[in-house]
């Protein structure tokens, strides 16, 4: 079987276009994998815009035989398939098909590109209606102000043909967005909400047309491109803001190396892709590189950046034996491993699945507008009817008027209020959070930040500032000190940083050296002088328990002393929690960091509940727990590690200072040192649901009023236009009444 091979760096030139077509024609047998659980298929699936096309897509899969999980990914389009059986993989590509989406082998860039391509189209079709709409009204301005007779037929005539010039070609290219869905829909057998919306807008061009051509008084174009222009208003807005969440995954990815030093068997050493190595190959670790795949040392010793497994960035020596994870950093001496899993089945290939199916969660999160959605499609399409029904048959008003009636339904109901309902809240509230340094990256974070119980803190770097801090700095002599500084002039490492933010500049020990993992010795006052661990300075018969980060000095044979470090508080942290616990909120500290730490740091900002050494999985095990206990689970945190559990959480929040794939998992990312925004954020978060609310309540008012007019015959299609924006127009004015504090 042929077998189409795309991988990153190898598109063809001829652009996404060209491999959209070449995709479309694969067999997806080709990238079937197999797995404990049974026949694995990850699919990228084009079309699904909301959470009842995530419905629909899994349900439609599910219906296949021997199908254990079907799961859809909104933000990264990716859909992940697991069987059992002879179901052949065709089949799932022709079902989804039949639905009325497309789906092709999964590929990121591919899948990325689309989404940019989607947002463009939405942005160009945006301008276009809006442009279309504002010359076509300056015409249609002409012919109201002209009152009946004050303007010739023929002017008039001319202003309609311009008009038609104008909203024909604007509405052909405009109304894509919405005329392919509802395409797509029909073509499936079934009706979603472009159906009723680009009914709307053809039947008002036709009519208006067919006005035109027999010289009515009225046309009705500056109608059809206005209900388009604020209703892709409200389009993009969605999918700018949903956009925002889907990088996570990737980030995490890109902390895999994309090459190794393979140690070959006559000692040689060669450059290779790291998804080419195999268990039991060797590979060269020069200080700087990341461990491509998960290994064991068997030679040499270096000290090693952890931060991806528990959050904590001070450096950990590792030796011949020791496990390393990929993703992590050898930070000092030159080391060989050995590869014992290959990469897509290492940590950090497992850690952005983690992700992924966090992000999946959060994507089913079913907002106020998609249940409405279910019951508007067949609600206005009943309504048109039973109008042009009504006004044909019954009432004997004529074709012309039982259309004009009919569109007006379906004009007047049209979702632009309840559409802008939820991305005018979103956009005002982000709007004023990013003001004050708060950035908002998920659509719907706001209205889940709003429900909220509990929230779990990370330490390192973000109850803390990352920071170490010399707290017994006053034990030591000026001389002392002297010493220290030159010795800490040699390392890079964290403690010494911390006692050079105190000692400051100044010349280096003689004869300096540093050794992995343990400290750094040299000639200072021509005194052999070590900082350090407490083996490398030699405290035998000293009790070296400490709550703290330690390390010793030893001068000569003068007697070791200790110096004591510890993280640096953000300055509002306590406050914070105070506030939280004032308005109910739970608060509790998952941490990676040793359990003398965890549990001062818990002490010192007012908390209960604390957990010491967790892993990521651990992490969202808790998080877990305490949902299936009924809590709903904000987590603030900031390292690599804590990037799956802030995909799995409710809603997730991230210092500015946190690592990419952090930022990229959480919904919202706050700047500088104080914890405050967390406060401002869940303020705005509960007037941003008011407000939704707020606009929901008005939209189904705005309809029950509206409809019967409509179908009494008091709207034309282009007071119904002017109803439908001056209700968008309401809705974005409550929204502008969110208040920062």
């Amino acid at each position: 079987m042929a077998e189409l091979s795309l991988h990153e760096g190898e598109l063809p030139k001829n652009g996404p276009a060209d491999v959209k077509g070449r995709m479309d024609s694969v067999d997806p047998a080709a990238y079937v994998q197999q797995t404990e659980s049974g026949n694995m298929l990850e699919l990228a699936v084009f079309g699904a815009r909301c959470a009842g096309c995530i419905a629909k897509i899994e349900g439609g899969i599910k219906s296949l035989p021997g199908i254990k999980e079907a799961r859809l990914n909104l933000s990264s389009g990716k859909l992940h398939i697991v069987w059992q059986g002879d179901l052949q993989p065709a089949r799932i590509t022709e079902k989804i098909a039949s639905l009325g989406y497309r789906a092709v082998p999964f590929d990121p860039e591919l899948g990325e590109r689309e989404q940019d391509q989607y947002g463009r189209t939405l942005l160009k079709s945006m301008a276009i209606a809006g442009f279309a709409m504002a010359n076509i009204m300056l015409l249609s301005i002409g012919v109201w102000a002209s009152g009946d007779g004050e303007m010739g037929s023929a002017t008039r005539g001319l202003m309609h043909w311009v008009s038609a010039l104008i909203a024909i070609p604007a509405v052909a290219y405009a109304g894509q967005p919405f005329f392919s869905s509802a395409l797509r829909a029909l073509k499936a057998g079934s009706a979603n909400m472009d159906v009723p919306i680009s009914l709307a807008v053809i039947l008002a061009v036709v009519f208006s047309l067919f006005e035109t051509l027999n010289h009515g008084p009225h046309a009705y174009f500056d109608a059809a491109v206005m209900l388009l222009f604020f209703l892709l208003i409200g389009r993009w807005l969605d999918h700018n803001l949903r956009n925002r969440a889907r990088s996570a995954a990737k980030d995490l990815i890109a902390l895999q190396s994309i090459s190794a030093n393979r140690l070959q068997s006559d000692g040689n050493v060669v450059a290779v892709q790291a998804k080419e190595l195999m268990p039991g190959d060797r590979v060269v670790l020069m200080p700087g590189d990341r461990v491509p795949v998960d290994s064991v040392i068997v030679e040499g010793r270096s000290d090693m950046d952890l931060s991806l497994l528990n959050g904590e960035s001070a450096p950990t020596l590792k030796q011949e034996g020791d496990q390393l994870y990929s993703g992590i950093v050898n930070l000092s001496h030159r080391l060989v491993i050995e590869a014992k899993a290959r990469l897509q089945e290492s940590f950090v290939a497992e850690l952005a699945r983690l992700v992924e199916a966090g992000q999946q969660n959060k994507s089913q999160f079913v907002r106020l507008a998609d249940k409405a959605a279910k019951l508007y499609v067949p609600v206005v399409h009943t309504l048109a009817a039973i109008t042009f029904l009504g006004w044909y048959f019954i009432l004997d008003g004529g074709l012309r008027v039982a259309l004009m009636n009919a569109i007006a339904v379906l004009i007047i109901t049209c979702p632009c209020a309840m559409g802008l309902a939820t991305p005018a809240v979103q956009s005002v509230a982000t709007g004023r959070l990013f003001k004050r340094g708060i950035l908002v990256k998920s659509g719907d974070a706001l209205e889940r930040l709003a429900k909220i119980t509990m929230v779990a803190f990370d330490k390192t770097g973000t109850l803390t500032l990352g920071k170490m801090r010399w707290i017994n700095e006053n034990e030591f002599s000026v001389s002392e000190k002297e010493t220290l500084a030159q010795l800490a002039r040699a390392s890079r490492h964290p403690i010494a940083k911390a006692i050079l933010a105190t000692c400051g500049a100044g010349p280096i020990a003689e004869d300096a050296k540093e050794v992995a993992g343990m400290g750094v010795s040299g000639l200072v006052d021509g005194k052999k002088a070590r900082m350090g661990r407490a083996r490398f300075v030699d405290t035998a018969g000293i009790n070296t328990r400490e709550d703290y980060s330690v390390a010793w000095l030893r001068i000569e044979n003068e007697e070791p002393k200790a110096l004591k470090f510890e993280d640096v508080l953000r300055p509002d942290a306590r406050k914070v929690m105070e506030y939280l616990k004032h308005h109910g909120i739970k608060v509790m500290l998952l941490s990676g960091d040793r359990e003398p730490a965890v549990r001062s740091t818990a002490e010192a900002v007012g908390m209960d509940v604390w957990y010491a050494g967790m892993t990521p999985e651990e992490k969202i095990a808790r998080i877990e727990e305490a949902s299936r206990g009924g809590e709903v689970v904000a987590l603030v945190g900031d390292g690599l590690n804590d990037t799956p559990a802030l995909a799995h959480a409710h809603v997730a929040l991230s210092p500015g200072s946190a690592a990419e794939a952090a930022q990229s998992a959480a919904d919202f990312v706050f700047q500088g040192e104080s914890l405050k925004p967390v406060i401002q954020t869940y303020e705005i978060a509960r007037q941003s649901r008011g407000r939704i609310v707020e606009n929901f309540s008005f939209s189904a008012f705005y309809n029950f009023i509206a409809a019967p007019l409509a179908m009494a015959g008091f709207v034309t299609p282009l007071i119904a236009a002017l109803a439908m924006s001056g209700s968008s127009l309401i809705v974005i004015l409550n929204a502008l009444r969110i208040k920062a504090r």
